[in-house]
This record gives C-alpha cells, sequence and structure tokens, in this order.
C-alpha cells in the first residue's frame, strides 16, 4: 500500500481511497471505456481473421467456432506480402536514420549556438507541424516526377522533410537542457565541440531521439497517401497499399481480408507497445526541457 507524509501532523501514513490514494473511480470508468474503444476495432480484426466467412456472415460478433488458421497461414505463405512487407521496412529504415541524424544535428544547432536568425530558423521548423502532407501532394507528385528519382526516394525524402519539424521541436528542449558546465569541464579536458556532441550530446538525449524514431517509424510504415500517388508497379507496394489492392481482389472473401490486415499492422503496434514507455518519457523530458 502506498505511503505519504500528512503535511500537518509530519506522520507518515497508508494511502486509502479515501485519502485519495486510488483517485477518482469515476475518471477509471471513463479511462477504460475510452481503453475499450480504441482496442475493440483491433481486436475485431485480429480474431476476425480466425473465422470463415460463414461465421461472419452468420454472426458479425461471435467468436470463431470453431478456430480457422488456414487465412493466416495462406498470407504468411505468399511471397507478395513479405516483398510489400520489404517495401514498408528499407522505406521506413531510410527515413527514420536520415530523421534522426539530419533532426539531432540541427536540433544541436539551435539549442546550443547564438546567432542570427536563430528563432526565425526555430519557428520555420516549428510552422511545419501546421503543414499537412495532403496540401502539398499534388506538388510533390509534380516534382518527383520532373526529378526521375527512383520509386523509394520519391517517397523516402517528402517523409524525411515533413518529419524534420517534429524531430527538431522534440530534440531541441532535450538538448537545450544540457548543462553548460558539462560542455565546459569537457573543453577544458581538451575535447572538441565535435567530440562533444558525439560523447556527450548524443548519449544524454537518447530518450529523445528514441521517442522521434519510432513515432516517424509507425508513421513511415502506415503512410498511405504518398505512396499511392508515388508508386505506378505494384512491385514498389508498401503495406499499407497492399491493404488496398488486396480488399480490391478478395471483396467476398471478407476472412482473408481481415487476416491480411492484421498481419500488416501487428508489426508497427508491436514495435509502438513494446516502446511505450520510452515515447512517454522522451515527450515528457522534452516537456520539462
Amino acid at each position: 500500500m502506498a505511503k505519504y507524509v500528512d503535511q500537518t501532523t509530519g506522520e507518515v501514513r497508508h494511502a486509502t481511497p479515501k485519502d485519495g490514494g486510488w483517485g477518482n473511480p469515476v475518471i477509471y470508468f471513463i479511462a477504460l471505456c475510452l481503453i475499450a474503444i480504441c482496442i475493440a476495432p483491433v481486436l475485431y480484426i485480429v480474431i476476425g481473421g480466425f473465422r470463415s466467412n460463414s461465421q461472419i456472415t452468420v454472426d458479425p460478433s461471435a467468436w470463431p467456432h470453431p478456430w480457422i488458421f488456414s487465412q493466416y497461414g495462406n498470407i504468411l505463405k505468399s511471397p507478395d506480402f513479405w516483398h510489400m512487407a520489404w517495401n514498408s521496412l528499407y522505406i521506413a529504415a531510410i527515413t527514420v536514420v536520415a530523421i534522426v541524424v539530419f533532426g539531432v544535428c540541427a536540433s544541436y544547432v539551435l539549442a546550443r549556438y547564438n546567432f542570427k536568425g536563430r528563432n526565425a530558423m526555430y519557428m520555420l521548423f516549428a510552422s511545419g507541424l501546421m503543414f499537412p502532407l495532403a496540401v502539398a501532394i499534388t506538388p510533390l507528385y509534380i516534382m518527383m516526377v520532373k526529378t526521375g528519382l527512383p520509386a523509394p526516394w520519391s517517397v523516402i525524402l517528402p517523409q524525411i522533410a515533413f518529419g524534420l519539424p517534429q524531430t527538431v521541436i522534440i530534440l531541441t528542449p532535450f538538448l537545450a537542457a544540457i548543462p553548460r558546465e558539462i560542455e565546459e569541464a569537457a573543453t577544458v579536458d581538451g575535447c572538441t565541440r565535435l567530440g562533444f556532441f558525439y560523447r556527450m550530446v548524443v548519449p544524454l538525449s537518447l530518450p529523445g531521439v528514441i521517442t522521434v524514431a519510432i513515432l516517424n517509424f509507425v508513421g513511415s510504415w502506415n503512410s498511405y497517401m504518398l505512396p499511392l500517388y508515388m508508386f505506378s508497379d505494384q512491385s514498389q507496394y508498401t503495406l499499407p497499399l497492399g491493404v488496398q489492392q488486396f480488399s480490391t481482389a478478395h471483396s467476398q472473401d471478407t476472412a482473408m481480408v481481415l487476416a491480411f490486415t492484421s498481419l500488416s499492422m501487428i508489426p508497427a503496434l508491436i514495435f509502438f507497445s513494446a516502446f511505450e514507455r520510452r515515447i512517454v518519457g522522451g515527450l515528457t523530458g522534452a516537456v520539462k526541457g
């Protein structure tokens, strides 16, 4: 049971529901309802992949009886699925690495150096958060077609550009919060500015770096509109486009579509859930900074 110090008497007491140790039950009830609303569609899709089309038609909300694993097995045996998964992973990995490298460098300059136009540059990155990709999709398409970039890079480069503002806004407070005394001590010990950046700044900013890496990875994995415009060949499709194509080709096979959709979103869900605490910790550090 949790303990706390009574501010009046100075005694150590055990927290009880009456003392507010458990909080307001109404808040917990509302939170559980919101969690159920968010999780229920995902569970329905995942469980639906274990049912047959006849089961879904008879009772869409029932549990599988019996459980059918052939839908998932057939999709996992499909080379098209793994090719689309590789395309998604390839694009997401390059995007995340580039965003992290450029974002850390830009944030370091904005956080640690005073120069003319510094605030204007920071505001430029901040304004990028208010510029949605949908507004720029047509000019981007025209630009990429005229430049003749290979298919993956026509998606990777815009994703890097649109991911940098969020990255800079999150990382700049992290780097600005590093005490100046540490940098001064490193300089006295003969450490150069570049050496201080690699040896001290990068390790200390890891919580923020991991946060922006996860957010950008999930965003790239789930990207749909940009690949839809840029990719014309089905061999270039990522998993979000594969879901749309698969749903159209197997519109009568609802169970198979649900299974394909589940397998497409599970990697991002697992990745996000595994690092959820790091995301919260990284964003909390950014706010404190």
